[in-house]
């Protein structure tokens, strides 16, 4: 039986279970995405008096915090393999394998946050002149980058335990420990930038010290309940099987998120190239207001990806199959208002944060056609959602190399710059590749090549 901490996805309606699992999952990403939002809307509101130097520290939070995602996609695909994992071996009825499989994550992930942190750091000024960086914008967005880099361990902490528990079907927990996290983020974001005056760097460090928090919050609270793992330094250890697992699951899962994000860097380098600061300050605005747009389908995503592995676990494949449709159809039309509000109001949304007239236009400009990606997104990630629960994550790769280098890339410079749309034409890159994207993941599971067994978890037969 399924503990007070856990959910059955094996049992039960799938409606019902899916979207008992992905409301919570949504608040929690929402709350989630504040920490970046929260960081431009204060600092580009009380960082300064002066509409152009505003600008520059928005400019230079939006490119920093960049850089910060792509560090945490490196590790990505170990959380992804996390949650793959554990789901399947608690649906397969295998405890023990899902507390080895924790240790292993929580050691590797340790390991791997050490020597990013000392790497990305020392990479960190080239990066940001790889980026086209604009010069009033440099100092802002080096500070911002090397604070939040030293909290890298906190935030891969966090997304570890996180994952495991979508795996355990439970999304209630996280919901907790990211809304302490984001309470602290406002409060010390209005501290530090709007009353010491810090700028930039009053805004990493408000990131940094309310993930640290909420990381030990969570492992001192799952430590003394009935979780899986029990946070024994003796429990810390690195099983060979569970790593060769996590790495055949996870390697092709972090490369593709790698890809994605170096896709949408090199966007960000050609709109700093048409536009400098105001495109920079306006584009990344857009950015933001999208980590919250698009959250409705990675809720649905990870609903399916948690659901499907736990009946595929236990050999459920008809079952996990049935969940694709829901999510679509609940995401989609979530996915639709908003797309309707941006195209009405896109306005509204760039001022809110405080900029000058000439990042508003550029935003506008930008969000126009970008936005029409809340249309594939949805079908999509849930999509991708069937195909990584099965532990597919070689093909999502492939798909998501595809779609970014051979037409995220290419669309931005030949309409952007070659053909002069400028940010239109920029914009127009994200539905381009979304749209490529659906069509190989729906050949994929169309043609039923998700079935195969990649992990080798089945439950076992019970004896009558």
């Amino acid at each position: 039986m399924a503990s007070r901490k856990q959910q059955d996805f094996t049992v039960g309606p799938i409606g019902k279970g899916m979207i008992t699992f992905a409301l919570p999952f949504l608040l929690s990403n929402i709350l989630q995405a504040l920490y970046g939002a929260v960081d431009m809307w204060v600092v580009g509101n009380f960082s300064s008096n002066i509409a152009e130097i505003r600008d520059s520290i928005v400019a230079g939070v939006n490119i920093g915090s960049q850089i910060t995602h792509l560090v945490a996609m490196a590790v990505s695909g170990l959380t992804v393999s996390g949650t793959v994992l554990v789901g399947q071996y608690i649906g397969a009825r295998k405890n023990k394998d899902a507390s080895q499989t924790v240790g292993t994550m929580f050691s590797m992930l340790a390991i791997a946050a050490v020597f990013l942190t000392v790497v990305m750091i020392i990479l960190s000024e080239p990066l940001l002149h790889l980026l086209n960086t604009p010069a009033n914008a440099m100092a802002h967005a080096k500070e911002y980058l090397i604070i939040c880099l030293s909290g890298t361990i906190f935030i891969f902490g966090y997304n570890a335990i996180s994952s495991i528990q979508r795996g355990m079907g439970d999304s209630v927990r996280p919901l907790y420990f990211v809304g302490i996290a984001c309470a602290i983020n406002v409060v010390l974001d209005l501290w530090f930038v709007k009353g010491l005056g810090w700028g930039a760097a009053g805004a990493a460090w408000a990131t940094v010290i309310a993930q640290a928090v909420s990381f030990i919050i969570a492992a001192l609270y799952l430590s003394r309940s009935r979780f899986i793992f029990d946070f024994k330094p003796s429990s810390f250890k690195i099983s060979k099987e569970k790593m060769k697992m996590m790495i055949n699951i996870g390697i092709p899962s972090s490369v593709q998120s790698i890809i994605v994000n170096i896709s949408f860097l090199f966007l960000t380098a050609v709109v700093n190239e048409i536009g400098g600061e105001a495109a920079a300050a306006g584009v990344g605005i857009v950015g933001k207001f999208n980590s919250f747009a698009i959250l409705p389908a990675v809720a649905m995503s990870s609903s399916v990806s948690a659901f499907a592995a736990q009946n595929i676990g236990a050999g459920l494949y008809d079952r996990a199959k049935k969940c694709v449709a829901t999510g679509i159809a609940i995401a989609l039309s979530l996915s639709t208002a908003i797309l309707i509000f941006v195209q009405i109001f896109p306005e509204s949304v760039l001022t809110f944060f405080g900029v000058g007239p000439d990042a508003v236009k550029s935003g506008v400009e930008y969000m126009r056609t970008f936005s029409i990606e809340y249309l594939f997104i949805p079908i999509l990630f849930c999509f991708n959602g069937l195909i990584m629960g099965a532990g597919h994550t070689f093909f999502t790769l492939i798909s998501g190399t595809v779609s970014s280098l051979f037409l995220r890339i290419p669309v931005a410079v030949v309409l952007g710059k070659w053909m002069g749309l400028g940010l239109t034409g920029v914009g127009l890159a994200g539905p381009a590749a979304t749209f490529a994207g659906v069509c190989l993941a729906g050949w994929f599971l169309f043609t039923g090549r998700w079935k195969k067994d990649k992990t080798g978890i089945h439950r076992e037969k019970e004896q009558a």
